[in-house]
C-alpha cells in the first residue's frame, strides 16, 4: 500500500477576498474611500467605519442605551462569543434565545417570551452569511419598545430583495476581519436607515473610540503580514499548523479561535488600512458573485447525500457564502467526520464550538441556560470552506467522507 504523501496547501475555512500587493499603495483611490464605496455597495445613506465588527456593536449598543435608558440584549444563544463580551463590556444584561430546531433564527415562541419592557435590543444573526428572519424580531421589538440590531458580520453583501441585510432593522453591522470577504485585517461597518440614530452612532463614537496609534501599528502589521501569508502554499504555516496543534492538545475552541480575551481593544481604523480595503473593493462583487454560484453547485451536491442538510436561504433573498453549514444526522456522525477531515487542509472547520452558556470562559458572562436547540446545532454541524482555493477535487473528497461516514452509520441504527 502506497504511503499518502502529506499535502502541500492549506485550504482556509473561509473564502476571504484574495489580497493583492496593489492594495497597499498609501494613496487614496480614484474610486473613493472605504465608507463611499461601502455606502454605495449596501444602498445605504451613509456607513461608518468602525476597528472591529465587535467595536460596531459596542458603538451600537451603548448609543441604544442612552437613547432609551434599558438594559437587556436578546441574543441567539449560538452566536460568536463576542457578542456576549460585547454586551459585558457596555454593562448591560445578556438574554439568551434559543433557536428554532434545525435553524440559525430565534424560536419565536422563544423570542416572544424573551420580549419585555426591560429589553433593549434583539439581535437576530445572519449566520454564516445566511439571511435570517429579521420580521419576526422587528414586530416583537415594536410592540416591547425595543430596538433592533442585525448583526451581519458574516454576511457582507447579503440581500432581500434588492435591498442589504443590516438596513431593516434600527442598525446593522458587518466585519471586515479575516475570511470575512473584504478585510482590513480587523474592522467594521455600521449602517443605520434611521438619521436621527446614525448622528448618536457618530456622536458615540467619537466620545468613546480613541485613537491609539500603537494598536493601529499593531493591526497595520498584521495586515502586512496577512497580504504575505494569505496564500494556499503558506496557509499550511500561517493556519494549518495552529489547528493541528490545539487538535492535537484536544482543544477545539482554541483550533476556531473561539478563545477570544474579555476586554476589547476600542481604536479608531486608520486611514491607510481603510484605503486597503477601498483598493479592494472593486474586486468584492465579482467575488462574492462567483463564490454564489460555486456554493449553489456544492450545496446541491452535499444535499443530495442521505441524512445531510445544508442551510440555505428564504425565497427572495441572496446570501453571501464563505463557507456551507453541513448539518449531520447527529453527534456522533459529525465527530467521525471530522476526525477524518480537519487536519486534513481541505477547508473543513467548525463554526462556534460550542452553545454561548457553554464556554467556560465564559462563565462571569454568560448565565446557565437550557436552550437544547442551539446545543444541537452546534453539535452536529461542520463547516466546508467556499475558498476558490479548495478545488473540485478537494471538495469530492470531502463529500466522500461524509458519505462513507453516514453509509456506515445506517446498518448500526436499524
Amino acid at each position: 500500500m502506497a504511503t499518502r504523501r502529506p499535502r502541500r496547501t492549506e485550504a482556509p475555512p473561509t473564502a476571504g477576498l484574495p489580497p493583492r500587493w496593489a492594495d497597499l499603495w498609501p494613496a487614496s483611490p480614484r474610486q473613493g474611500g472605504l465608507e463611499r464605496q461601502a455606502a454605495a455597495f449596501i444602498g445605504a445613506d451613509d456607513v461608518q467605519a468602525e476597528c472591529s465588527g465587535t467595536v460596531a456593536l459596542v458603538v451600537t449598543l451603548t448609543a441604544m442605551h442612552r437613547l432609551s435608558g434599558r438594559r437587556v440584549v436578546v441574543v441567539p444563544a449560538y452566536t460568536c462569543p463576542l457578542v456576549a463580551i460585547a454586551v459585558a463590556h457596555c454593562g448591560l444584561e445578556l438574554r439568551l434565545c434559543d433557536l428554532a430546531p434545525g435553524s440559525i433564527d430565534f424560536d419565536a415562541q422563544a423570542l416572544a417570551q424573551a420580549c419585555d419592557r426591560d429589553v433593549l435590543a434583539l439581535l437576530p444573526t445572519h449566520l454564516g452569511g445566511r439571511v435570517a428572519d429579521v420580521a419576526t424580531a422587528l414586530t416583537l421589538a415594536r410592540a416591547a419598545g425595543a430596538f433592533v440590531i442585525e448583526d451581519a458580520a458574516q454576511a457582507f453583501g447579503a440581500r432581500r430583495g434588492r435591498r442589504s441585510v443590516g438596513l431593516d432593522g434600527d442598525a446593522g453591522f458587518f466585519s471586515l476581519a479575516v475570511g470575512k470577504g473584504l478585510t482590513t485585517y480587523e474592522g467594521g461597518l455600521l449602517v443605520s436607515a434611521d438619521a436621527r440614530l446614525r448622528r448618536e452612532l457618530k456622536r458615540t463614537s467619537r466620545e468613546i473610540v480613541p485613537w491609539r496609534p500603537g494598536w493601529e501599528l499593531r493591526r497595520s502589521l498584521e495586515l502586512l503580514a496577512y497580504h504575505a501569508g494569505y496564500r494556499p502554499s503558506l496557509l499550511r504555516l500561517a493556519y494549518g499548523a495552529p489547528l493541528r496543534r490545539a487538535l492535537r492538545r484536544g482543544d477545539p475552541v482554541a483550533a476556531v479561535g473561539d478563545d477570544f480575551p474579555l476586554r476589547i481593544p476600542l481604536h479608531t481604523l486608520g486611514r491607510w488600512r481603510r484605503n486597503v480595503g477601498a483598493r479592494a473593493f472593486a474586486r468584492l462583487p465579482a467575488f462574492l458573485a462567483d463564490g454564489a454560484l460555486r456554493a449553489r453547485r456544492r450545496r446541491a451536491r452535499l444535499a443530495a447525500l442521505d441524512g445531510v442538510e445544508v442551510p440555505g436561504d428564504p425565497a427572495g433573498t441572496d446570501g453571501t457564502w464563505p463557507f456551507l453549514i453541513v448539518q449531520l444526522p447527529d453527534e456522533a456522525a459529525r465527530d467521525r467526520v471530522l476526525a477524518r477531515l480537519w487536519h486534513e487542509g481541505r477547508g473543513v472547520s467548525r463554526l462556534f464550538i460550542h452553545a454561548l452558556p457553554d464556554y467556560g470562559y465564559l462563565r462571569g458572562v454568560v448565565a446557565p441556560a437550557d436552550v437544547p436547540n442551539a446545543r444541537r446545532f452546534a453539535a452536529t454541524t461542520l463547516t466546508i470552506s467556499n475558498s476558490p482555493w479548495l478545488d473540485d477535487a478537494d471538495f469530492e473528497s470531502v463529500c466522500a467522507v461524509i458519505e462513507g461516514v453516514l453509509q456506515a452509520e445506517r446498518p448500526a441504527s436499524r
